[in-house]
């Protein structure tokens, strides 16, 4: 099996989703966005992971590659590829089927819980009922059509959707681990001022090992469930 990763920021990597990847013997290759890496045909890869970033998805004047981007990711959806989007990569999913990307009531940055769903389809994937996750966002999008929510945030509601069997978009980072943190919040400075929903850096890297394994545990429960019987 093959897995492409589309990468937004030098500092926003795979993190835990390579782990997985690699436990589970895929080929791993990599479009890097921002440096101009050209975008792989549809028949060399078989899961397609959208990273994070620190753009906008209608940041399109400013950085001409999202409109190719956007036609890949519609061009892959139409090819019925796994798809994850994480964070920048569920707006652009969004956007990529003509959805609004636009600011949330509040930038959310740090640790906060997200709620799954008490309505959700039954065959869609199940988040538990609560659980802290690291967020760090400042925009938020309207669902695709036919979308399923999975979780919602007390700030923010649409913080995961499923299309179908095998799309789902999450707006926070299960991938993170210790060394994605680190990354953040040496790159990300800037957007630390503390408030309601913004957490310090010190706050943000003083996770417990327990929450870490969680999200890891909830990530690797959504990658089995996207790639079942590909």
């Amino acid at each position: 099996m093959r897995a492409h990763y589309l990468q937004h920021a030098e500092f926003e990597g795979l993190g835990m989703i390579e782990h997985w990847l690699h436990s589970k013997g895929y080929e791993i290759s990599c479009s890097r966005m921002y440096a101009g890496d050209p975008l792989p045909a549809l028949d060399e890869f078989d899961v397609l992971i959208i990273m994070g970033g620190p753009m906008s998805a209608n940041d399109e004047a400013q950085l001409p590659w999202l409109h190719s981007e956007k036609a890949f990711i519609r061009a892959a959806l139409t090819a019925d590829k796994v798809i994850l989007g994480i964070c920048l990569g569920a707006q652009l999913i969004a956007a990529s089927l003509g959805q609004a990307v636009y600011p949330n009531r509040e930038r959310e940055i740090g640790w906060f819980p997200v709620r799954g769903s008490t309505h959700q389809n039954g065959a869609a994937f199940h988040f538990p009922p609560r659980l802290p996750v690291l967020h760090w966002h400042g925009e938020t999008f309207d669902l695709p059509h036919g979308a399923v929510l999975l979780a919602s945030s007390e700030v923010c509601r649409n913080q995961a959707f499923q299309l179908g069997r095998s799309v789902i978009g999450l707006q926070f980072h299960l991938e993170a681990n210790r060394q994605l943190l680190d990354q953040f919040v040496t790159a990300e400075a800037a957007s630390l001022v503390p408030s309601e929903w913004v957490q310090s850096a010190e706050h943000i890297l003083q996770v417990d090992d327990s929450t870490l394994a969680s999200t890891t545990d909830l990530l690797d429960r959504l990658l089995h469930y996207l790639t079942e019987g590909k």
